[in-house]
């Protein structure tokens, strides 16, 4: 637990840590989400308060009679040069508000301004702020927006500045009768009390969002570390595994699916780990095993010419008898040595992936040719061979008589030489060659028989038997076959025999090498 917790603090710290960049990542998005929707919050709302405002002068306007505007009595503006209209004012009818008397509430509103723009374009103001600076249009906007009004054309409200750069929110209505417009009424007031409530609504929006992500980042924290725990898991175990906690295994189901996928894909890798350092153990020890057993076999002969050098020297050598008898003996162990070399340097190029350069071979004829060979080797036995004809492929023919040699002196060397029997059949199945090798020799022990094709193991307890080689032959045999992309066999029953069966491809018409766990056609693949 204090691992995590000092995780949990150097993560805390730390600006590269998941833990804040999810954090400030996360705030930074929900930041600019809140900024995002008070401006759209701000845009909307504006367009509705001014809308809202434009639809309460329309309607105030609306209820105001026309024919106050019927007579041009009201006080003017003048015309476009600004000049003032001569008319008296005392000649107003009595209902109609005019420069002396405005009794209507509407001309008593603070920041309002009311124009009257007659069919001639000249502009009076008729609202009690006569000192308030309408905005003015030139004539021929007037004219514009009297044909849109006339046309029963729909005109949204207008946002102008006046002559001193205020912002006002202008509306227009006809003067006059229905049909019979005698004007146009442009009524404007000032946009600072909207603007007011709008900074109001988004200042008040701005504090809620930001109490909202103080609130959010008190409960997010302690949420986060507990989401980050199972990660913290994983990073430890990482951190504890060694050569000795390979077989440790982490929970792949932890309520997250990138952290059991995560879970999973760690335990997997130490089950990896822990084959790989298996094999290599085996590995070493088969090695180990390997140099002992080469060192062994190596051993015997040089000991043997060793002590015949040494009665040689001690005056045997004077003896015609005596040296004729030990010279044949080193020389038998001088062979011994040679072949014991060859093999082991036979298998050293089969293990590094041998490219066979492959011909086109008969496996029946290439069995023909050998025939002699192997009743020479036979000697008193009985040697059969039974032989499918046609039984071609792609082969090292020269690698397939070692194979069969290989096979066949380990069937000599187990039958007794008198009675013993040995035969070999060739048969095709399936597109590939079947060469069964059986004897009728004392058979190998069931619990012998998984180590045949182990270098330098033999069924004997004793390694200083008389005959037979170095346990070599059948792993040399086995490397040749794998080689070939084929495979090779063993049945035996103590008493009874022994047989050897080979299986190769037929059809194999590339340059092969070793492994064919992926290059094997399926088709071929043993």
């Amino acid at each position: 637990m204090n691992e995590e917790k000092k995780l949990t603090l150097k993560w805390l710290f730390s600006p590269r840590s998941l833990r804040n960049q999810l954090l400030y990542r996360s705030l930074l998005i929900i930041a600019a989400l809140f900024m995002l929707i008070g401006i759209l919050q701000y845009i909307i709302m504006k367009d509705f308060v001014y809308k809202n405002k434009a639809e309460a002068l329309n309607a105030q306007v609306m209820s105001m009679p026309m024919d106050w505007f019927s007579d041009g009595n009201a006080p003017d503006l003048g015309d476009r040069s600004g000049n003032r209209s001569n008319q008296s004012e005392a000649t107003a009818p009595a209902d109609r508000p005019t420069k002396e008397r405005r009794d209507s509430p509407l001309f008593y509103q603070p920041g309002l301004s009311i124009l009257f723009i007659d069919k001639e374009g000249t502009v009076t103001e008729i609202s009690k702020e006569t000192n308030g600076s309408a905005p003015i249009l030139p004539t021929g906007d007037y004219a514009q927006i009297t044909k849109q009004l006339e046309k029963r054309e729909k005109l949204d409200y207008q946002i102008l500045d006046n002559a001193a750069g205020i912002e006002q929110l202008v509306v227009y209505r006809l003067a006059g009768p229905p049909n019979k417009a005698e004007g146009l009424v442009q009524v404007s007031t000032e946009t600072d009390s909207l603007t007011q409530l709008l900074m109001t609504q988004l200042a008040i929006f701005a504090g809620l969002s930001v109490l909202a992500l103080a609130a959010g980042l008190a409960l997010y924290l302690p949420l986060l570390r507990r989401t980050l725990t199972p990660l913290s898991r994983v990073v430890i175990a990482a951190q504890q595994t060694d050569v000795g906690s390979l077989t440790t295994r982490i929970p792949e189901s932890q309520g997250q699916e990138e952290i059991d996928r995560l879970s999973d894909a760690f335990n997997g890798m130490l089950k990896r780990l822990e084959i790989s350092f298996q094999t290599e153990r085996k590995t070493t020890e088969k090695m180990r095993r390997f140099i002992a057993d080469a060192s062994h076999e190596l051993r015997t002969p040089l000991t043997s010419i060793h002590g015949f050098l040494e009665v040689l020297l001690r005056g045997a050598a004077a003896n015609p008898e005596q040296l004729n008898r030990a010279l044949n003996s080193m020389q038998l162990e001088s062979k011994r040595i040679n072949r014991l070399v060859e093999d082991l340097l036979a298998l050293a190029k089969l293990d590094q992936a041998p490219q066979l350069q492959l011909t086109d071979t008969s496996l029946d004829k290439l069995l023909q040719e050998m025939e002699p060979q192997l009743q020479l080797l036979g000697g008193s036995r009985t040697v059969t061979l039974e032989l499918a004809s046609s039984v071609k492929g792609r082969f090292h023919a020269d690698q397939m008589k070692q194979v069969i040699l290989n096979v066949f002196l380990n069937a000599v060397q187990h039958t007794d030489e008198e009675s013993g029997t040995i035969s070999i059949q060739l048969l095709e199945q399936n597109h590939k060659a079947v060469i069964r090798i059986t004897d009728n020799g004392v058979g190998i022990a069931e619990s012998h028989l998984p180590h045949s094709f182990e270098r330098f193991y033999r069924s004997e307890s004793s390694r200083t038997r008389k005959n037979g080689g170095a346990g070599l032959g059948l792993a040399i045999t086995q490397s040749i076959v794998n080689a070939h992309g084929g495979v090779i066999e063993v049945t035996s029953q103590q008493g009874e025999g022994t047989c050897f069966q080979i299986v190769l491809p037929l059809n194999l018409l590339y340059v092969v090498g070793y492994p064919w766990s992926d290059k094997m056609p399926p088709d071929i693949r043993t």
